[in-house]
């Protein structure tokens, strides 16, 4: 029986080539692709790019240019990957979980505003599976965890992936994407130590000129920077992203009509979606799951809500709307390694699941 897996890398044929040409020129850690890269990443999607070695150096990045520190009260979804919430907890800050909306897993607007204090330095919302979450409209710095929605900018400062099963690869990689200029100029200065790059580029690398040094450290940055090869991979990724976007939606909408047939189930959805993951919602999740794994189809919820680690145990509180999908989200496969077949065959079982199911209540 062939497995249809739940995700699997997607890496155009021209990245070799571009790979190979890397590694045979003389710089091979950040240099000339990584500035193409940002320079497209700007280009096809707006806002300032910066590039760095994660998406979770790219949020890292964020809290930093915030200034989030000990003490500081951060709303936040507990259904994302820990690595939007882990480094708020390292940094000491007070989480305020926020409830998420039953229809698309995405934080939900108004549970965030009923959150609001005069305490609240910053709101981090987290475009989930792809979905673009609703923006509460505030006057306090909103950080967008976009790392499975590429292309979705709707904060101040909006988070990127390139992880091995993103719509885009790099191997591991991310980006910072800024709205202001200056706070992307800043950022570029933190992800490689707090040292201006340009400066020591200028002057042949060399830190002095006639004895004096070119340049200072004002804030005790990171090592957070993209390295070239990682650069060549996203730069062809990228020229294929339109192709990579319309391949998945058309895996979507068959599971979008497949399900339209199925009693008690749902899709998860939105008004902007970029397919990273399909989603739906279903009273027998369990029965479904083993259903379709029989039959080799893999399955996932792909993460565990947040406030169940014992890290986060001090600011578990009452969320009705992630209780009730808890039992009940599930993801299926949804990638570019997968035919056309593949989803319709998936979309049968499905609804194949779904007379098995009508007979037994009947």
């Amino acid at each position: 029986m062939k497995k249809i897996v739940m995700a699997h890398p997607y890496l155009p044929k021209s990245v070799i080539p571009a790979v190979s040409k890397v590694l045979k020129s003389r710089w091979v850690g950040q240099a000339a692709k990584v500035d193409e890269l940002e320079k497209q990443l700007e280009k096809r999607f707006g806002y300032n790019a910066v590039t760095t070695n994660s998406g979770t150096s790219a949020l890292e990045l964020a809290y930093d240019l915030i200034g989030l520190k000990k003490g500081d009260e951060v709303i936040t979804t507990p259904l994302t990957c820990t690595a939007t919430n882990i480094p708020l907890v390292r940094r000491g800050c007070r989480l305020v979980f926020a409830d998420v909306n039953p229809s698309t897993l995405c934080i939900d607007r108004k549970s965030v505003l009923a959150r609001i204090s005069k305490r609240t330095k910053a709101v981090v919302i987290v475009n989930l599976a792809g979905i673009k979450a609703d923006l509460p409209k505030i006057n306090i710095p909103i950080v967008a965890d976009s790392c499975q929605s590429l292309g979705i900018n709707n904060g101040d400062y909006v988070a990127y992936s390139f992880q091995a099963i993103k719509h885009i690869t790099t191997g591991d990689g991310g980006a910072l994407m800024c709205r202001r200029k200056k706070d992307a100029d800043e950022a570029k200065l933190r992800r490689w130590f707090g040292i201006d790059r340009t400066k020591k580029i200028s002057n042949n690398w060399q830190p002095y000129k006639n004895r004096a040094i070119l340049f200072d450290i004002k804030y005790p940055g990171y090592k957070f920077h993209m390295n070239d090869i990682a650069a060549a991979m996203g730069i062809e990724g990228l020229k294929e992203w339109d192709k990579i976007l319309e391949h998945r939606k058309k895996i979507f909408e068959i599971y979008k009509d497949a399900i339209s047939e199925v009693d008690n189930m749902e899709i998860i959805d939105g008004e902007t979606n970029t397919y990273w993951l399909a989603g739906l919602l279903t009273d027998y999740r369990d029965q479904f799951c083993e259903y379709l794994n029989k039959r080799g189809i893999e399955t996932n919820v792909m993460h565990v809500r947040n406030d169940v680690y014992k890290i986060f145990k001090p600011y578990r509180t009452k969320l009705p709307n992630m209780d009730w999908v808890d039992e009940r989200y599930v993801y299926i496969p949804c990638h570019n390694k997968m035919s056309i077949k593949d989803a319709k065959y998936i979309a049968k079982t499905i609804k194949d699941w779904g007379e098995v199911q009508r007979s037994a209540w009947s």
